[in-house]
């Protein structure tokens, strides 16, 4: 499991069987001090993100068991959304601007 940032969205006109009704989004993977890590990727989001939004995602097969049909391969999916991130040993603390 790890932290990402919702930066786009992508429309599709044809999906894959199995991700119809999925939204899949553009995502820039994260650390633990909210700097950006990686390059932006897509994943399927079960969680009615949008843009801007920190969330936390799985990728690899445990990630397809969050969608309405699990025999999907995907390569990342969003779980939910962060409001906070405490690291103590690391003085790292994150909440969310509301």
């Amino acid at each position: 499991m790890f932290l990402g940032r919702v930066i786009g969205r992508v429309v599709c006109t044809r999906k894959a069987e199995g991700l119809e009704g999925v939204a899949l989004q553009i995502v820039q993977r994260l650390d633990e001090a909210m700097h950006d890590l990686g390059t932006p990727f897509v994943a399927c989001d079960t969680a009615q993100s949008g843009l801007g939004d920190v969330v936390f995602l799985e990728d690899g097969r445990e990630g397809c068991y969050a969608l309405p049909v699990f025999l999907v391969p995907v390569d990342a999916v969003i779980l939910g959304h962060v409001e906070e991130v405490t690291v103590p040993d690391r003085g790292i603390a994150w909440r969310e601007a509301r």
